[in-house]
């Protein structure tokens, strides 16, 4: 049996309100980025009397790409910047998801900067392609750091794919992202000495230099300082390690003033444990209980190396974490209903759901086998304390499967399509998910999910 609590008119009406703030953020973010490349087009007409034959078409679409790969990079870094107030109302895994994109539009404008100037220059001045390129890099001022710095962005486009994703380790990826900060140092100096736009333009100058400086400002202080402050702040230290399925584990933490985080169900933290080969690192993990005080609880499944070394952390293993960061939140709901589809390890931010939505919630949780649903004693305590449904799906033995189908999720959750859902599980089971739901009916603004995939 379940039962729904529903809030007064005036409480859903500041809702609404602020679900109404919260999407219209993303589009005021678009807007932004939108108007400050308009204002770099700006600046390229502002600068350019006329365009005379090929090699001034060549050479003015060579500027114009390359002052936007410029502003580009400053704002693929400003995205990855951990912004509370993007991160909160954006979300992490959009950021992302824009991130990667404008990766691709960039490493794009930078092969196409690189090529039409080298031919512009070279039919200017009537010589070949090679000779134009050995002048133009051993000539111009920081042209040599500049072509270091293209290098290091293509080979950080290439490593990005998708094929060459699949064969490292997030963290070996996460660290090759760094060289990103040297290509756009190395790239920043050779646009202002050399860029058309900027060198007798002293008001360009300043502009350029206060959007990267401001956006080197973001990073030092979210990415560095923040973490390294609340690590002094709080002093986390690991108090057990629990196992709970088969390569799953639960890591409990204590600290001070751990309520001052503002962690809320569904959110993740980048964790960094300072234990031999695992200091380096920070990897981000849902907390699977609601936060408290003095106590935070993630649990995580075996899957890497660093994941893996979690099981053997000592009680005493000292904690620095960043965050929280994530937008899975009850803030995302939207109707009275909600289902929470879990796969897998997927269960840990819709453990924590489970026990604080209000209202009438169901949950689905998919595994393997019996043995792999983790926490399941917790789940069904809560369950039963709030009258809520269950149903536990697994793949073996075979009898016992049921497809990840709209016509098997209508049958499990009478009214579906009236319920907001929350996902989380492996990126192929949300694909299945998100297509089985759109099927039986729920709206793609119902539908919540966030991908670790970053």
């Amino acid at each position: 049996m379940t039962t729904a609590i529903t809030g007064s008119a005036r409480t859903s009406h500041r809702t609404d309100h602020r679900r109404a703030r919260r999407g219209a953020l993303p589009l005021a973010v678009v807007a932004l980025i939108g108007a400050g490349a308009a204002g770099v087009l700006a600046l390229w007409w502002s600068d350019t009397n006329a365009v005379v034959g090929p090699a001034g078409w060549l050479t003015g679409a060579g500027r114009i790409t390359g002052l936007l790969a410029g502003y580009a990079c400053a704002v693929l870094l400003a995205l990855m910047a951990r912004v509370p107030l993007l991160d909160h109302t954006v979300g992490t895994d959009r950021l992302a998801r824009w991130h990667a994109l404008g990766g691709r539009w960039t490493v794009s404008l930078i092969l196409a900067h690189t090529l039409l100037i080298i031919w512009g220059y070279a039919l200017a001045s009537h010589t070949d392609v090679v000779s134009q390129t050995s002048s133009l890099v051993l000539s111009y001022p920081d042209l040599l750091k500049g072509t270091v710095g293209f290098l290091l962005f293509v080979a950080t486009g290439i490593l990005s794919a998708r094929a060459a994703r699949r064969r490292m380790s997030y963290e070996t990826w996460h660290y090759l992202h760094f060289a990103t900060y040297l290509a756009v140092f190395l790239a920043f100096g050779h646009q202002l000495s050399n860029g058309a736009d900027f060198v007798a333009n002293r008001s360009a100058q300043l502009a350029w230099y206060a959007l990267f400086l401001g956006v080197a400002a973001l990073l030092a202080w979210y990415r560095f300082a923040v973490p390294v402050r609340r690590g002094l702040r709080h002093r986390m230290r690991v108090t057990a390690v629990v196992p709970e399925a088969p390569g799953v584990v639960s890591v409990h933490l204590t600290g001070e003033h751990l309520d001052e985080l503002g962690a809320r169900p569904g959110q993740f933290l980048r964790w960094r444990f300072l234990a031999p080969g695992l200091w380096w690192t920070a990897s981000p993990y849902s907390l699977s209980a609601p936060a408290h005080p003095r106590q935070l609880r993630i649990t995580v499944k075996s899957a890497g190396g660093h994941s893996a070394a979690l099981a053997r952390l000592a009680p005493g293993t000292r904690v620095w974490a960043e965050g929280p960061y994530g937008s899975f939140t009850a803030s995302r709901r939207t109707a009275p209903r909600v289902l929470l589809l879990a796969g897998g390890v997927g269960i840990t931010p819709l453990r924590a759901l489970f026990e604080t939505l209000p209202g009438e919630v169901t949950l689905i949780y998919r595994a393997r086998r019996a043995d792999d649903l983790a926490l399941r004693a917790e789940i069904d305590a809560i369950a039963a304390q709030r009258r809520a449904v269950v149903h536990y799906v697994v793949d073996e033995p075979a009898g016992w499967a049921s497809p990840l189908t709209a016509r098997t999720l209508s049958a499990l959750v009478p009214g579906l399509a009236a319920h907001d859902v929350y996902v989380c599980g492996p990126p192929a089971m949300t694909r299945a998910a998100t297509g089985a739901l759109r099927e039986a009916g729920v709206p793609a603004r119902r539908i919540h999910h966030e991908s670790f995939a970053f």
